[in-house]
């Protein structure tokens, strides 16, 4: 019998960036036998469903063992050290291979004290089953990821075309990826569904043989794609959506496992490098030349942190995407035992301490830079973006959920709610407007130096924008885009509006007002594609002056005030959460009339949305899954109430500041409070 080793790492960070591929050598500097059975991520709660790749190879490569420790706790506390920035834990993995037979073979690890979780008792790990082991020379592994013993028999050569076969899409029947029927949908599904779901899974990227994600845009049009033909964080989500909802959870875990793979890799722009939690804004599989082969060739994994995007900023939103994709994937098939464990909670925990790792900072809101979100170009949102805040809250209420509870992740925890309390109480009370507060405002005293002042924040009225005047109802509201002292960004922001409404950042009475805003003002709003992305366009001289005169950033045109379809499943999530379905119908109505007619464009232009965007590419992925999702929720509503977040009224409770120890005045905790619709 031959014997293949393949080993996850505990890794440092490696001294330069490499790709990681599928092809095979070994760790201790001698060749392997090829494995020719490969393996798939396993689901935890289905033995029935172990799928093999048959040309995908386990794959190591040649580094000088600098040490190993064996771990000899059973309860995982080994796996957690104390300094995340350095060290990063891996799951290890062996494959002995016959003529017949291929063993796959991880631990299991999970979690006790989740309320959820599918273990009955507390698990024990086998002590010799795991081993830290670190390599000098970069992170050149690729961690495999089977979690039980799986015997599977010999199948022989099989080549790429048979395997694609396999995987061929039935429109007709909606198949899943694997051949297999797994739809949900019990009702006639419409021509442009149809087409829709083929486009979709025409998006698929496979590496080795697996599905890990889709491309941004597929257009058989575009003679240079950029960067549209990679797999995006932030666009996978809708589809990553529209697959789990249908029932089809492996090309999520695929996903959610690769990219964490890459999230230990060194990022450096001009000698510098970010913190190692960061997660990549995109990936590429390339095929590359085999060394010393005849046109043989291998998948390998390219990563951009941002070293390669126009502006070289770095992704800040990817990692809050990637913690709300997780528990997602979490709530929507039951399988829990991903996100326990030990690789995904240090990758977690990574994500984390990026974001509240201490600074000079006065608010408790994430601080970044222009282009760091979906709005990805000089906007003029640098500070405290409304749309970064809403998905930061959200990541930390699924951290919280998440995360295993054990002597190193206690404080991590205690910060988590500390920030939860401060982050909601800072948007609900100072990013919120609506005819009252503007007209408190108005009225306000500027230069008070005191702790008792009411403008905090030194705003001066004469910021207000003469359009909000007239613009705002008389019923309604909604967050300000950004809030930094001595300005206040009135535009609205779909994004962040929305997700505030799903994660509960905003009262219950503020989530109303966005969405009566949103029905008050929906011919600026939606108009003839929803959604502008905001309201209103930068014009003039402040458009020359704020986004450097960005000849794509034109008024009424892509981040500016462009309308993009792909909003329209976070509008729909957000509508029935608040019980305001039929809304969100007449927008997914309005939008299935042009989408399949325009070809599924990225983004519309003008004020009104009638024309598809100058610049937009055709086919794009997430405008087709982000319809796909809004179809399916809207029919089956109970899915998404696994998607939201209700008011977490122990938040409320929490209060960090302390004023009262030192003599001044206690904070104004009770307004929050008295938002609260019961």
């Amino acid at each position: 019998m031959n014997t293949c080793s393949c080993i996850g790492i505990s890794t440092m960070k490696p001294c330069c960036r490499v790709l990681i591929s599928c092809r095979n050598s070994s760790v201790f500097g001698s060749p392997i036998p090829n494995c020719n059975h490969s393996h798939l991520v396993a689901n935890n709660l289905s033995k029935s469903q172990f799928k093999v790749d048959k040309f995908c190879r386990f794959h190591t490569f040649n580094n000088r063992i600098l040490g190993y420790k064996r771990v000899n706790d059973s309860n995982r506390k080994a796996f957690n050290v104390s300094d995340l920035n350095w060290v990063q834990s891996r799951v290890f993995t062996s494959c002995s291979v016959d003529k017949s037979k291929c063993f796959s073979l991880v631990a299991n690890v999970a979690s006790d004290i989740r309320n959820h979780s599918t273990a009955g008792e507390k698990p024990q790990v086998n002590e010799k089953g795991f081993e830290s082991i670190y390599i000098q020379g970069g992170l050149n592994v690729k961690p495999l990821v089977i979690e039980r013993i799986e015997i599977i028999p010999d199948v022989g050569e099989v080549s790429k075309e048979e395997v694609n076969n396999d995987r061929s899409v039935n429109v007709d029947d909606l198949k899943g990826l694997n051949g297999t029927n797994v739809s949900i949908h019990e009702r006639e599904v419409s021509v442009v569904e149809k087409e829709a779901w083929k486009l979709l899974r025409d998006a698929v990227v496979n590496y080795c043989g697996i599905p890990v994600g889709t491309v941004a845009a597929n257009d058989p049009g575009e003679k240079q794609p950029l960067n549209y033909d990679q797999v995006f964080v932030r666009d996978f989500v809708p589809s990553a959506l529209a697959f789990l909802l249908n029932g089809e959870g492996e090309i999520v875990r695929n996903f959610l496992l690769h990219t964490l793979q890459l999230q230990s890799w060194e990022k450096t722009v001009d000698c510098y490098s970010p913190g190692q939690g960061l997660m990549p804004a995109s990936f590429k599989v390339r095929q590359m030349p085999l060394d010393g082969s005849d046109g043989a060739v291998e998948d390998v994994l390219d990563p951009d942190f941002g070293e390669s995007a126009i502006g070289r900023v770095a992704p800040v939103d990817s990692g809050l995407w990637w913690i709300i994709l997780l528990r997602a994937y979490g709530k929507l098939t039951g399988d829990y035992g991903l996100q326990e464990r030990v690789d995904v909670q240090t990758g977690i925990r990574l994500i984390l301490n990026l974001c509240l790792t201490d600074g000079f900072d006065m608010f408790p809101s994430l601080l970044v830079t222009d282009g760091s979100c979906m709005i990805d170009r000089r906007m003029g949102i640098h500070g405290h973006p409304l749309e970064i805040q809403a998905l930061f809250y959200s990541a930390l209420r699924c951290s919280r959920e998440m995360l295993i509870v054990n002597d190193v992740t206690k404080n991590l925890v205690a910060a988590i709610n500390n920030r939860l309390s401060a982050l909601s109480f800072h948007i609900r009370e100072y990013y919120w407007v609506d005819m009252k507060k503007l007209n408190e405002i108005y009225r306000y005293k500027t230069e008070e130096y005191s702790t008792d002042a009411v403008n905090k924040f030194n705003i001066y009225p004469d910021q207000i924008p003469s359009w909000l005047v007239d613009w705002i109802p008389e019923e309604g509201g909604y967050l300000i885009g950004n809030l930094e002292p001595g300005h206040m960004d009135f535009r609205f922001f779909t994004l962040g509006n929305l997700w505030s409404i799903v994660s509960s950042l905003g009262t219950h009475e503020q989530n109303e007002g966005i969405l009566n805003l949103i029905e008050a003002k929906w011919d600026d709003l939606v108009a003839h594609m929803p959604l502008k992305i905001c309201y209103p366009a930068l014009e003039y001289e402040e458009w020359r002056i704020i986004t450097g005169s960005d000849p794509k950033n034109t008024p009424w045109s892509y981040h500016n005030g462009g309308s993009w379809p792909t909003l329209l499943w976070q509008f729909t999530l957000a509508c029935i959460k608040m019980k305001r379905p039929e809304l969100a119908r007449k927008a997914v109505a309005l939008a299935e009339k042009r989408l399949s007619v325009d070809q599924w464009p990225e983004y519309y232009d003008t004020r009104g949305g009638r024309f598809v965007g100058k610049q937009s590419r055709l086919f794009q992925t997430w405008t087709i899954a982000g319809f796909l999702t809004s179809k399916i929720l809207l029919e089956n509503p109970e899915k998404a109430s696994k998607l939201f977040w209700d008011e977490d009224y122990e938040l409320l409770e929490i209060c960090v500041c302390a004023l009262s120890k030192s003599g001044r005045k206690k904070c104004s905790r009770g307004v929050a409070k008295s938002q609260i619709h019961i």
